[in-house]
């Protein structure tokens, strides 16, 4: 059963999980084709860049959905936040 998504910000936000999702499948089939450690980390290396564009992606597009409806307060919070856990990540 498919629920109807009228808003085209969660549809967008979707379609990149989606997308990412399909990044993630296709490393992990090459890892398996090409059998080997040295490849494999080279492919996951790659990987650890997908990852974090793709939050900042969907996090971009959320709070391009949310712009007119929450205060600029509560926007700064939310990009705050989304720093703090890159921060928190770090090295």
């Amino acid at each position: 059963m498919w629920i109807m998504v009228p808003d085209k910000h969660v549809l967008a936000m979707a379609a990149v999980r989606v997308v990412s999702s399909l990044i993630e499948l296709t490393a992990a089939i090459l890892m398996l084709k090409l059998n080997r450690v040295e490849e494999a980390l080279k492919i996951n290396a790659t990987l650890a860049l997908v990852g974090p564009t793709v939050m900042l992606t969907v996090m971009a597009l959320g709070l391009w959905g949310l712009a007119g409806k929450i205060s600029l307060a509560k926007m700064l919070i939310i990009i705050l936040g989304v720093g703090l856990i890159f921060y928190g990540v770090r090295r």
